[in-house]
């Protein structure tokens, strides 16, 4: 264990001794860029979804992080993130979500890229009417990319390029969800929403993998899918959340219900389970339906959540899809004045973090663990 700073090893103590990660981590403007780096930066962040972008030449600018990001489906058909910025001067390529219908042009000096990002064109480069010049390389101009994975439709990326590949660094998660990897279908537009919530995107994290709060948060919620019907999960350094063994599958006014994907084991047959992938990706499985959440932070106090719905078929009830989608929002929403209450508390100067329940709050001291372990390894490679 790494350990550089007192208040980090207090977090990093067993759940029934350990304090949380103290109030300038969710408000100090100096230590959100720390955490840039250290939690984000290092190993496999979550961008967006692959179904942002379903057609061919489909390019969205998204700035994470204050770092300006494109995301396009290549002629291809590959997914690919790059720097939104051209090589010559540092413009801005992308302002808006748009079809790629030729090449990516730059709006200052026509510098053009294709939709895998090489440099395909330098009108007038080598003065009027010469669109070379022997001393500029176009091989060595392509856009600048950044290292992609796409596992269960979400765009993880690895900034810092330096992180063990995708498959080997989530093994133990898609080994614990194997029975999921098969096709699964967006729910399209009535499938899909985001939420402003004003506070940390820690504190999202924090609220989502425990289920301890579920009787005063979720009370219709907990009315089927109690408390004591509920499990922690942890696996250390990676994710952690809860599992129910109650799950009650949504049935249509003339008793229709979503197709279940295929080859399931038998403990998917009530049972579902929600994991926080760390950093920012929140995800839930279920025996006919699965989500995506995945967490923008904008700045230390705001966050948006990007939620997206996935069935097994593609030709889902658009009655039952619609309030499927509806009743999720409605969940989600309910956790909002929670995680911008605690927001509103990080100005306590007297709070030291808070200390957890040994008993309901491992899910959330993994995270805490997590983070504090990281940043400490980060400024001790400083």
């Amino acid at each position: 264990m790494t350990v550089i700073d007192p208040i980090l090893a207090d977090v990093q103590k067993p759940t029934s001794q350990a304090r949380g990660l103290p109030n300038a981590h969710y408000t100090d403007p100096d230590k959100f860029a720390e955490e840039r780096d250290a939690l984000f930066g290092a190993g496999w962040a979550g961008l967006a979804v692959a179904s942002d972008v379903p057609e061919t030449g489909d390019a969205v600018p998204i700035t994470f992080l204050d770092i300006p990001l494109l995301l396009i489906r290549g002629r291809d058909n590959v997914v690919r993130v790059f720097q939104n910025i051209c090589r010559h001067r540092g413009m801005i390529l992308v302002e808006a979500p748009r079809r790629i219908e030729g090449a990516i042009r730059c709006p200052y000096h026509s510098w053009c890229y294709s939709t895998r990002g090489q440099l395909v064109a330098t009108p007038h480069v080598g003065g009027p009417g010469f669109n070379t010049h022997s001393d500029l390389d176009r091989s060595t101009l392509g856009l600048i990319e950044v290292r992609s994975h796409v596992w269960r439709d979400v765009v993880w990326i690895n900034m810092s390029g330096n992180a063990p590949a995708f498959e080997e660094a989530m093994a133990d998660v898609i080994a614990r969800w194997s029975d999921f990897e098969q096709p699964m279908h967006h729910g399209g537009t009535d499938s899909q929403f985001t939420l402003t919530v004003e506070s940390n995107w820690k504190l999202a994290v924090e609220n989502y993998c425990e289920s301890y709060h579920l009787p005063w948060v979720h009370p219709g919620l907990n009315s089927y899918s109690r408390l004591e019907d509920h499990y922690n999960i942890e696996i250390d350094g990676l994710t952690s959340g809860q599992g129910t063994l109650v799950y009650r599958q949504l049935t249509g006014k003339a008793g229709q219900r979503f197709a279940d994907f295929t080859g399931l084991d038998d403990k998917w047959e009530a049972g579902a389970e929600y994991l926080a992938i760390y950093p920012n990706v929140l995800l839930g499985v279920h025996r006919d339906h699965a989500f995506a959440i995945v967490l923008r932070p904008d700045g230390p106090t705001r966050t948006q959540e990007h939620v997206h719905l996935y069935y097994a078929t593609a030709d889902t009830d658009a009655e039952l899809r619609e309030t499927n989608a509806r009743q999720w929002k409605e969940v989600f929403e309910e956790d909002i004045f929670v995680v911008e209450g605690m927001q509103r508390g990080r100005r306590a100067p007297g709070f030291d973090g808070g200390r957890f329940s040994p008993a309901m709050d491992g899910p959330t001291h993994c995270f805490h663990r997590w983070a504090a372990t990281r940043i400490a390894q980060r400024r001790a490679s400083a």
